[in-house]
């Protein structure tokens, strides 16, 4: 596919209490020529407020759910979110939905052990409340979910995957559906402070079965999946080092086949912040 677009990833846009402070990051990344900024729509019923305020309040760049997760939204409410978007402002929301994990889902009643299953029944419900497919992304790892993202929605949404992932998702979803994956980022040229700043975001994730048996799947082994991961790890993971440097580890994304790579960039601080000059030192090299 022709399309190369530079999108952002920050869980900024919904854990920041200011929605002015939001929009203005928006703002500033709709200047830069950034295509859509993804974020979490967190644990509620209902999709949170802050996607149409950030629709509502730029002029071209999309918005996209990474991801609603189907275990605590509404189908049917999700399904009239997203079609009520898309009738206000075509083209500038995209739903992104999955199947979270066992531990976040935990303690609400709801029996985790079938995933696929359930993502299948929501989607039948999404469908039978006029959502079209082609308005809907998966959170897609393994290959059955990819095989659904190719069937039933616009494409994937893979997260904290390597570059590898994203060549066998082309491959499973074929050249006619997005791939847009999640890749993080830390803007440091200094290996060990590098990986000191990745590793604050691979310990939570190496601690949920969805993501390590994914990666098992493509060779990594037990040894490099402990803590925080091994050096090896952490460095297919995430790309470091100038932006330039950056760049070519995401280059690599887009040479396996995604058309949207969504940056993450990590920061070494635990505060809630946009990393601003960040996004402009990559769309000087990206955009």
């Amino acid at each position: 596919m022709a399309r190369r677009l530079v999108s952002v990833w920050q869980p900024f846009f919904l854990s920041s209490e200011s929605s002015q402070a939001a929009l203005a990051a928006a703002l500033e990344l709709e200047e830069l020529g950034y295509s859509r900024i993804w974020f979490s729509a967190g644990f509620e019923r209902t999709l949170p407020s802050r996607f149409r305020e950030l629709v509502e309040g730029t002029e071209r760049i999309g918005v996209a759910s990474g991801i609603a997760t189907i275990w605590h939204t509404s189908p049917a409410e999700t399904a009239a979110f997203a079609n009520q978007m898309e009738n206000d402002h075509p083209g500038r929301f995209l739903l992104g939905l999955g199947a979270s994990h066992a531990v976040l889902v935990d303690g609400d009643g709801t029996d985790y052990r079938k995933p696929y299953s359930k993502m299948v029944e929501y989607l039948d419900a999404a469908d039978a409340a006029g959502l079209a497919p082609q308005h809907r992304v998966l959170a897609a790892l393994g290959p059955r979910m990819l095989e659904l993202s190719r069937d039933r929605a616009a494409g994937a949404h893979p997260y904290f995957t390597t570059a590898e992932h994203t060549a066998e998702a082309r491959t499973t979803i074929g050249p006619d559906r997005l791939l847009a994956p999640e890749v993080a980022v830390v803007l440091e040229p200094d290996p060990a402070a590098a990986r000191a700043i990745a590793r604050r975001y691979t310990a939570g994730y190496l601690g949920l079965p969805n993501y390590t048996n994914n990666l098992r799947r493509f060779g990594w082994t037990d040894e490099d999946l402990a803590g925080s991961g091994s050096d090896r790890l952490v460095d297919a993971l995430i790309p470091w080092g100038t932006a330039d440097q950056v760049a070519a580890g995401l280059e690599k994304h887009y040479q396996a086949g995604a058309d949207e790579v969504a940056i993450q960039v990590l920061t070494s601080g635990d505060e809630v912040v946009f990393p601003a000059g960040a996004f402009r030192a990559l769309a000087a090299v990206l955009i």
